[in-house]
């Protein structure tokens, strides 16, 4: 059974444009614990909402998951990890962070409670919120 997770990336240093571009990337550089953490726990073809912080703040994409995880050598490689992660589809229409925090539906939502939280897992229910937002 595949999970579901959103993963946050800025933009200006990595954005849905450049993975599409790559057509796989390495999400590496996580330094949270936290979201290393669930990072170790995805597996191959787990699906992932590709997320724009700071500049954006929306939901741009999907993404699954092509590699499990591996040691994040750009960081500290007995600390740290990387996944591998390939382009599914780009939303019809961005899913804001603010609708996200209007929609009840999402009021658990990792983003919403743990803002800072890079790696979060999204419950099949949410995932299906976010994705009918998006074709609203």
């Amino acid at each position: 059974m595949a999970h579901y997770w959103l993963m946050k990336s800025e933009p200006d240093a990595y954005g849905w444009d450049d993975l599409v571009a790559e057509g796989e990337g390495t999400w590496d550089g996580v330094k949270n614990a936290q979201a290393s953490n669930n990072m170790k726990a995805m597996k191959k073809g787990d699906q992932v909402l590709f997320y724009h912080s700071r500049q954006g703040l929306e939901v741009v994409g999907i993404m699954e998951v092509s590699e499990e995880h591996s040691p994040d050598i750009t960081t500290d490689p007995d600390r740290w990890v990387v996944v591998k992660v390939k382009p599914v589809r780009k939303l019809a229409r961005p899913v804001p962070l603010k609708a996200m925090k209007q929609n009840p539906e999402l009021a658990n939502l990792a983003i919403i409670r743990q803002t800072r939280l890079s790696v979060a897992p999204v419950t099949e229910s949410e995932w299906a919120a976010i994705l009918e937002m998006s074709e609203g």
